[in-house]
């Protein structure tokens, strides 16, 4: 597997990330183990996690289902240090009756409105039971996972440079947030010394969020641009192929992702897609993933989150596959 520069850190991951989202809950034990080992394998390293992972999964849980796992994992042959580790804090939501409904179902606008944040003393708690769950010293990556604009911007930036310079922290990044906001935090890291984000997690895909989405957390066209103009910031791009959708059709009318997408330019672009694949006997989502690697501009590492090995599988020839200038123009091209 091919590494890229974080940021411009100095720093090798992986051109490909695996997100360890459902291990431990959706994904069980061992099929979680076998997904993890069989990325090492193929020379992966940069594994992303959260604290809040999967609360939502089990009623009355907090979460933390996957840090465990992971550190169960990682004690098992000492693979620590075979392992870029990214987790991230501010999202675990409070704990209450009304969490979740009668038949197991999440509240998830409550729980977005009680959200842990980024405060000064929730942080130092989240990173602790972060480090304990994982079974390490230190985090490769930490990130604030949603943007916290209730609590001042530099209370937060001056505790996680706190983490840094204690040595629990070897870099910062940040997810779910505008663009303003980003350039406020980079701002306020250069006037006062603190360390600056150099990751940015967004949702991304090959498909253009519709006009007039309001989302905080799907990659635009500004957002874009913004990191076109700033190479110290690396994006790493969640749910690249949209739960699957550029594979399955019928998801592309139905499922929940696709809110932030649809009309001419979204239907543009499948057929784009649809057409290379069949064209070089690839799948639409290993076509996406390896455009998104390959195209020029700012420097994007897909995030893959398997539910199960064989959704692993089937995204490995990705990492092969070659598309040629001309494809990537074509795709490029394609749109309303």
């Amino acid at each position: 597997m091919q590494t890229v520069e974080l940021g411009r850190t100095g720093r090798q991951v992986s051109a490909l990330a695996l997100g360890a989202m459902q291990m431990g809950s959706e994904t069980n034990e061992q099929d979680s183990v076998t997904i993890l080992n069989r990325y090492l394998e193929l020379g992966g390293s940069f594994i992303d996690t959260a604290d809040c992972y999967e609360w939502w999964a089990h009623p009355g849980t907090p979460g933390g289902q996957s840090e465990n796992l992971l550190g169960r994992w990682m004690r098992d042959g000492n693979k620590r240090d075979q392992v870029f580790l990214a987790t991230k804090a501010t999202a675990v939501p409070v704990a209450g009756p009304d969490l979740w409904a009668a038949d197991g179902s999440a509240n998830w606008d409550l729980a977005r409105r009680t959200f842990s944040g980024a405060g000064a003393a929730n942080l130092r708690y989240a990173l602790d039971g972060s480090l304990k769950r994982l079974g390490t010293d230190h985090l490769d990556l930490y990130y604030v996972h949603v943007d916290d604009p209730a609590t001042p911007l530099e209370e937060t930036l001056e505790t996680l440079d706190s983490f840094v310079k204690a040595g629990k922290v070897l870099h910062l990044g940040w997810s779910n947030v505008r663009t303003w906001r980003l350039e406020r935090i980079r701002q306020l890291c250069e006037r006062h010394g603190w360390t600056a984000p150099v990751a940015l997690q967004q949702q991304h895909s090959y498909l253009r969020p519709k006009a007039g989405d309001e989302s905080d957390s799907v990659v635009g066209a500004e957002q874009w641009g913004y990191l076109a103009a700033h190479d110290d910031l690396t994006l790493v791009a969640y749910s690249p192929i949209l739960k699957g959708v550029y594979d399955n059709v019928p998801k592309r009318s139905s499922h929940h992702i696709m809110a932030s997408y649809g009309g001419p330019d979204t239907d543009a672009r499948f057929a784009a897609v649809d057409a290379l694949a069949a064209e070089i006997g690839a799948t639409g989502n290993q076509v996406v993933l390896a455009w998104l690697a390959q195209r020029s501009g700012p420097r994007v590492v897909p995030l893959i989150g398997p539910r199960t090995p064989e959704q692993f599988e089937n995204v490995v020839p990705a990492l092969d596959l070659k598309l040629t200038t001309e494809q990537i123009e074509r795709l490029d091209a394609a749109g309303a």
